[in-house]
């Protein structure tokens, strides 16, 4: 069993539910996690034997230039579209920061975490 993380996709996106939002954008930042049998591409060397993680980086930045009223709509897009490419992969999972949210007081960001 193998885990494969891909950290730290920066985006500027434009996800929220105030107008300002869409218009404004923001800055985001996505890691993907698989978990599961990596054998193949372990002993044979093959990036087609392997999750090629320029592809998962395109599919992450794709999904982001969607625009949603809420991170759980993204991050379900972005699981989704990870799991139609790889089928059988294993267990992936998805943890979307969007940073400084237009929210009363200091906040850093926020967290919304999905995986199936």
């Amino acid at each position: 069993m193998g885990v494969l993380e891909v950290s730290g996709i920066r985006v500027y996106a434009y996800h929220g539910c105030l107008k300002e939002e869409g218009s404004i954008g923001g800055h985001y930042c996505v890691d993907v996690r698989l978990e599961g049998d990596m054998t193949s591409a372990e002993t044979n060397d093959r990036l087609t034997d392997a999750i090629d993680y320029c592809q998962v980086a395109a599919i992450v930045r794709s999904q982001m230039a969607v625009r949603s009223a809420l991170i759980e709509n993204v991050a379900r897009r972005v699981l989704d579209a990870l799991r139609m490419t790889w089928p059988g992969a294993g267990v992936w999972r998805v943890r979307l920061v969007k940073e400084h949210p237009p929210v009363p007081g200091a906040v850093d960001h926020v967290v919304y975490s999905i995986e199936g």
